[in-house]
């Protein structure tokens, strides 16, 4: 089946979609977006996180013939002509390593800024429970959330 839909502001179209396929393996395989990660396949460590119609999802746990007509924005559409306050936050404190589930930390961090711009510690751990990172102790990451609330006022 073909599915349309808005990926990043573009009008967009993916053929051959089959009936079960996930939205993340349309974006990643079929629309040439490798910025959300397969990890876990079962929603469990963020990093395949998109935004759906504005909403934070896992991209591995919708279908993708769910995403038919909708918007959908990935990591690859954070930044513009310079990059995203979230993401220079994750680059200027380090809290990027291995880069698998930079992704997902992005998206929730970025919707976390949207709801609350100036998040107490507990909000940003909340904000963030549904990221798994292997190679971190999270204070970098902590420490990149807190910057891009400051960055974003």
């Amino acid at each position: 089946m073909r599915i349309e839909l808005t990926v990043n502001g573009t009008r967009r179209e993916a053929d051959d979609v089959w009936e079960g396929e996930s939205l993340l393996y349309a974006l990643r395989e079929r629309l040439g977006l490798p910025g959300s990660k397969n990890a876990c396949e079962q929603g469990e460590c963020g990093s395949c996180t998109v935004y759906l119609d504005g909403t934070p999802v896992c991209a591995c746990l919708v279908a993708a013939g769910q995403a038919q007509g909708r918007e959908v924005t990935t990591v690859e559409g954070l930044a513009g002509e310079e990059l995203d306050p979230v993401q220079q936050a994750f680059v200027e404190k380090g809290a990027v390593q291995c880069g698998f589930c930079t992704p997902g930390f992005l998206m929730s961090t970025k919707d976390l800024l949207e709801r609350n711009p100036e998040p107490t510690d507990p909000e940003i751990r909340e904000a963030l429970a549904g990221n798994l990172c292997r190679c971190t102790g999270y204070e970098k990451i902590l420490d990149a959330v807190r910057a891009a609330a400051v960055a974003k006022r």
